[in-house]
Order: structure tokens, then sequence, then C-alpha cells
């Protein structure tokens, strides 16, 4: 028996497909890179920033220089032609340091520019996507409104043909680099008798430019969190912008706003478990060098549970987006990986800020320590790209097998070989 064992484990590890826990030098590499820029260009300087709601455009200039804000983007596109685990790698390191920059690398890479690259013509990759990925122009997604989230179908924004453009109308809420970007992704409804009866078939996608006669924008203030970040709203009024302009064909803008979520939650699930990580980091910190009764508080088993427990939720959450990183690699269908890494991850990472918190006592409560950030900024993750209660639903549906996961559309992904066709769902 113990020889079977060994024969089948050597040709286990042998395999070209087995699961690799590994980091290449490469993704290392980039690791360190981003974890040094942390270090220097934002760590410093992120309280005064969080305290002002100051928004510091400079840093997405150096992230750029960087090469982080094309990271997996071929190369023919101006990116740097990384895999899906280098995103993932990246927003980790920079939620780590302050969501609002992992907010970006979401909305820019995540939400627009990897769309753009899947459902773009060769047109809209060289007039977008190119000075998208070298960080020449700053990316966002519109798709929330006013009266519709989670209810995309319930968005009252409009496009009408005219002759060879389309005139487009409506608002959207609550984006993320919103007063601040260069270009969006419009999803609206482009046939209004589907809109009448909740047809999703009826929704299209269309690229905006800020510089578009009637459109406007505006910051949203008094957040709870995220405040050195910028979040706000843009409106269209009477926008005209041609035909070229419709990213993937008409009323296949649902299909491109679920793709693009999918890509979403992932970063956001990567970049949550920076803030677990992070929590742990300043919670072991305190307990070794905090004395209560002559003690080191890392030596009472409470204050010891409470960073086991934040160690296994950064263990599990972390192995969840490095699984769905992997099917994305392979061009497997992800959606259902991408959602609970985005539902485990977000949760536990209010659960590991909240307890970092109680571990650094009143010292937590004030902005003195880092914590108290990572509670605020981690609560708003729980909410976008779908509710915890959403994402709860949505397992316990596959699990039931009441949702079934399939391929929506064959993409080759940047890093794929040509060779093989890959499925995204």
């Amino acid at each position: 028996m113990l020889d079977c064992l060994l024969e089948f484990s050597s040709e286990f590890y042998h395999n070209d497909n087995m699961i690799d826990f590994q980091l290449s030098e490469e993704h290392i590499a980039l690791q360190n890179t981003v974890r040094e820029f942390c270090a220097g260009e934002v760590a410093p300087y992120i309280k005064e920033w969080d305290e002002k709601s100051h928004f510091e455009r400079s840093v997405f200039d150096k992230m750029a220089d960087l090469g982080l804000l094309g990271v997996c983007i071929p190369e023919q596109y101006g990116g740097a032609g990384f895999d899906y685990i280098s995103l993932g790698l990246v927003c980790e390191e920079l939620e780590a340091c302050d969501t609002f920059l992992r907010v970006a690398m979401s909305v820019h890479v995540g939400l627009n520019s990897l769309s753009v690259f899947s459902w773009g013509t060769e047109e809209q990759k060289q007039k977008y996507l190119v000075h998208q990925a070298k960080g020449e122009k700053i990316a966002t997604f519109g798709l929330t409104e006013p009266n519709a989230g989670s209810d995309v179908v319930g968005m009252r924004s409009y496009a009408k043909r005219d002759g060879d453009d389309w005139i487009l109308n409506g608002e959207k809420m609550w984006i993320s680099l919103g007063d601040v970007a260069d270009h969006f992704l419009f999803f609206c409804w482009t046939d209004q008798e589907k809109q009448k009866v909740r047809d999703h078939s009826g929704i299209s996608c269309f690229i905006v430019e800020r510089t578009m006669p009637g459109f406007s924008s505006g910051t949203l203030h008094g957040k709870l969190g995220i405040k050195a970040g910028n979040t706000g709203y843009f409106s269209l009024q009477d926008v005209r912008v041609p035909k070229a302009n419709m990213l993937g064909a008409e009323g296949e803008g649902f299909k491109i706003a679920m793709f693009s979520l999918e890509n979403g939650r992932y970063t956001v699930a990567s970049g949550a478990t920076g803030v677990i990580r992070a929590s742990r980091d300043a919670s072991v910190a305190y307990a070794n060098t905090r004395e209560v009764q002559g003690q080191k508080i890392g030596n009472f088993q409470l204050v010891k549970q409470k960073i086991a427990n934040m160690e296994a939720d950064y263990q599990m959450a972390h192995l969840l987006w490095l699984r769905c990183g992997y099917l994305k690699n392979e061009g497997l269908p992800s959606a259902k990986a991408a959602s609970m890494a985005k539902w485990q991850a977000t949760v536990r990472s209010e659960t590991a800020a909240s307890m970092a918190i109680e571990i650094h006592g009143a010292n937590g409560y004030t902005n003195d320590y880092p914590v108290e950030r990572y509670l605020r900024n981690c609560k708003a993750a729980v909410i976008y790209e779908g509710t915890r209660d959403i994402h709860t639903l949505m397992q316990a549906d596959w699990a039931l097998g009441l949702k079934k996961e399939k391929a929506a559309r064959v993409i080759l992904p940047p890093y794929a070989s040509n060779d093989a066709k890959r499925t995204s769902n």
C-alpha cells in the first residue's frame, strides 16, 4: 500500500496540471515593488489624506510609472502583460496600505480595462485601452444609479439612435473615481420596449469621455471611510457618441456588466485579504509591546484567540482569491469562485478590523493607530460588487443546483495560449 501511495504521489507532483502554491520570481518581485511603493509614497501621508478627505492624484501617476495600472493588460496594448495572480497580489498589497489604492485598481483595471480588452474592437483598444494601460488616462465604470444598485434592470438611463450616433441620458451614483476619471463605461437601455418588461437584453454599454459635451460630474462627501479616495457621480444630458463607442453588440450590456463585476469581485476579494493581513500585523505589533499587569498583552489567552482567528481568516481569504486567480489564468469558469472569495474575504476583513480595535483598546478608537481606518474602509466592500446577502443567496443557489455556472463568452485572456479555447462566465 505504501509503495502505491508513493508512486501516486510521485505522479501527482510531476503532473503539469497540479496546483502550485509557490509564487514565481516575477510575482515576488512585483509584490515587493508594490510593498515598497506603499511604504515610501503612501504610508507616510495616508493619515493626513484621510483626515482631510484629500484625493492625491499624483499617486496614480506613480502607479502608472510602475506599470500597475495595466498590470494584466497585454504589452501590445500598453500593459505589463502579467497574469490574474499578479493583479490579485497588487490589490492585496495596495489595500494593506489603504483601500483607496485598491479601489482604483478595481474600477480602472478590473471593471473597465479588462472589459474593453475582452469586448472591445481593435479600434477601441487602440483609442482607449492603450492610454489606460499606460496610466495616461484614468477609467471607471458606471452601472449604479440613485434608484438602482443591485437591481440592474431598475436603471433609468437610456440611449436613442440619431443617425450614426447615439444620444445618451442618465445619472450614475456612487462611482469610484467618478469626479476624476477620463473614460467611463456607461450602461443604459437601448430598447425601451424591453425596459418595460425588465428584459436585460435591452441594455447596452458605451464608452464615454469626460470631454464630451453634456457630461458633468461631482464628488460625494461625508463618507464613513475610503476618505482619501474619490467617490462621485456623473450625469449625461443629451451626450452624443458615435456608434463606434458602443462596447460589444447592442443588447450585450448586461453580459458585459456581469463579466466586469466578476473581475471587480476578484480585485475586491484580494484587496480585502490585505485588510485582514494589515489588521493582524498591527495587532501582533501592539500585542508584543503593550503591557498590562506587568506582562505583554500578547500573553493573554483571549488576545491570542483574536490573533489566531485573524491568521486563520487571512489564510482562508488568501487561498480563496488565489484559487479564483488560478481558474481565471486557466480560462475556466470562475464566477462561483469570485463570489465566494469576495463574500468571505470582505466579511472576514470586517471581523478582523473590529478585533484589531478591541486588541488596541481605547487606542484603537483613535486615528493615532491605523486600525480604526481599516474598519471604516472595509465596510464599503461588504456592500459593493454584491452585498454579503446577495453572495449568500448566490452560493446557496449554486449548492442547491438552482444556479448553473456556465460560459457566457469565449475569451482568450492575455496570458492564455492561443492554441486552446478559454471560457469566461
